[in-house]
């Protein structure tokens, strides 16, 4: 664990790998999803961990041509420090869900916070635009793959600030929204699915009701 700490135990360090887990990016944009970090600190961040082998730079093909950040296999093996650390960090009295949050912050909380056992034989993606970030969430009874793809290509599509899908997912508003939409609340049987939208099942769930299949680009800012 000491060797750990040393590889990803400095301020913003984890941050970094978790901004990357997703794909590679700009250090614009990941300067615009660490609120709080200097550009000089964002800098040391990244050739430290680019020394220590847990993320690379490499330049994008024409037309882009930008230098992106992107991090190695064994970089992406972090993903489970940062799942455990979320999930037993949410468990805090101190935890305030109303800060802000970054696109791929929310997109990890759903793959962290999943229950399969409430999936069954659902088959469904959702798509999520953050300004220019597009995801696809495929959800099948193996969980919850999130990757970059075209958000209006998906069966359901959120557009949007990841403040705005927080809110509706994590405070309360898609419990509201389920029972307003499913008599199985009223009846009392909802309350089996525990705390809704909590699970991967729950999330696409909360989406269809919360937006509008027919428009498939529902909007909350």
């Amino acid at each position: 664990m000491a060797h750990g700490m040393e590889l990803l135990g400095d301020r913003w360090a984890l941050f970094v790998v978790r901004e990357l887990m997703l794909g590679p990016r700009r250090f614009g944009d990941l300067r615009a999803d660490l609120p709080g970090i200097s550009a000089n600190v964002l800098t040391q961040r990244l050739t430290e961990l680019e020394a220590n082998g847990i993320l690379v730079r490499r330049k994008l093909p024409p037309p882009a041509s930008v230098q992106v950040y992107e991090l190695t296999d064994w970089g992406y093996e972090a993903e489970p420090i940062v799942q455990e650390l979320g999930r037993w960090a949410a468990r805090s009295l101190a935890h305030d869900p109303t800060l802000p949050i970054s696109g791929v912050s929310i997109l990890l909380s759903f793959r962290t916070m999943i229950d399969r056992s409430l999936i069954g034989d659902l088959r469904l993606t959702v798509g999520f635009r953050f300004g220019e970030d597009q995801y696809v969430a495929r959800i099948d009874e193996s969980g919850i793959v999130v990757e970059r793809g075209r958000a209006a290509l998906a069966d359901i599509a959120f557009t949007g600030q990841p403040t705005a899908l927080a809110a509706f997912v994590w405070q309360g508003a898609a419990r509201r929204a389920w029972r307003r939409a499913d008599p199985r609340w009223r009846s009392g049987a909802g309350n089996t699915l525990r705390q809704p939208v909590q699970a991967a099942a729950e999330i696409p769930a909360a989406a269809a009701i919360g937006f509008t299949r027919a428009s498939r680009q529902p909007s909350l800012r």
